[in-house]
């Protein structure tokens, strides 16, 4: 692991993250979130774009593949509601022998690097976690680490994207970073032909009447506004092209028909009430 020092603290680095993630929806929102991250000029600031959505609608997915995009390393700090500021900046560890280690998170490690952070589920935070980031967020640039006693500045190629979920489960978050997560780019559910283009990226190997299944159940759910996303749909598809491989290989009972089994991988991954929408 990568280690520097700063104001005579030794810090440990995270490592940045490597996916196979694509961007197969609205190409306009990729550059939307390019845009954010651009500087004019010098003296310009990049902005922090906040990505909006119901989960599984690729929020995440944008953000790492506009940072591909860039050619920069990606950094993922996955937030919580048991997030704390140390936990977002650099928390202190015991190494051998009892002595003492400072772990820099992965929103500290983007910062040194000159990487691309995305702070996952954001909302998710409080406001005491999200306060230790205010600093960060404005022309200042930089966060305080209490716990190791140093001031860590961001690298002028820092990027920072937060996605935030619109249910209900989270915390309101505080006006002062309202402010400074700015533009707000929402990410809604995907037309048909970009679902079908999804899927088929991400099972290339399924046949095409069971891809259309999905795609006709996935459009009917968004119409009465049901939270059914295309992850959903790619779960979906996945576990009855197995439902269907283990009874036609190794089943002792009668084979199952592709219907049948979608109507079991529905059930079991979204519930009975899902199997309206088939």
């Amino acid at each position: 692991m990568e280690k520097v020092t700063i104001e005579g603290v030794e810090l440990t680095l995270a490592n940045p993250v490597e996916w196979p993630a694509e961007w197969v929806g609205r190409p306009d929102l990729l550059l939307q979130v390019i845009a954010a991250w651009m500087k004019v000029t010098e003296e310009d600031l990049p902005l922090h774009p906040r990505l909006l959505g119901k989960p599984g609608v690729g929020k995440t997915t944008l953000a790492y593949a506009a940072a591909k995009t860039l050619n920069r390393e990606v950094y993922l700090f996955q937030a919580t509601m048991d997030t704390r500021p140390e936990d977002l900046i650099v928390t202190p560890v015991i190494a051998e022998q009892g002595k003492l280690r400072y772990v820099a998170s992965p929103v500290v490690t983007a910062m040194i690097r000159g990487g691309v952070c995305i702070l996952d589920e954001g909302n998710r935070m409080s406001e005491k976690s999200w306060a230790s980031l205010a600093p960060l967020l404005d022309n200042r640039r930089y966060v305080e680490s209490l716990v190791a006693g140093i001031t860590i500045k961001a690298s002028p190629e820092f990027r920072l994207c937060a996605t935030m979920n619109d249910d209900a489960s989270t915390f309101d978050l505080p006006e002062y970073i309202h402010s400074r997560l700015q533009p707000q780019i929402l990410i809604e559910f995907p037309e048909r032909d970009e679902e079908a283009l999804i899927l088929r990226r991400n099972l290339p190997y399924a046949d095409e009447s069971i891809l259309e299944y999905v795609v006709n159940f996935l459009q009917r759910a968004h119409e009465s506004q049901e939270r059914y996303t295309v992850r959903d749909g790619i779960n979906v598809a996945r576990y009855a092209i197995k439902l269907l491989q283990i009874s036609n290989g190794k089943s002792p009972d009668e084979p199952l028909g592709a219907q049948e089994a979608l109507i079991r991988a529905v059930t079991s991954i979204l519930g009975e009430d899902a199997t309206f929408y088939l």
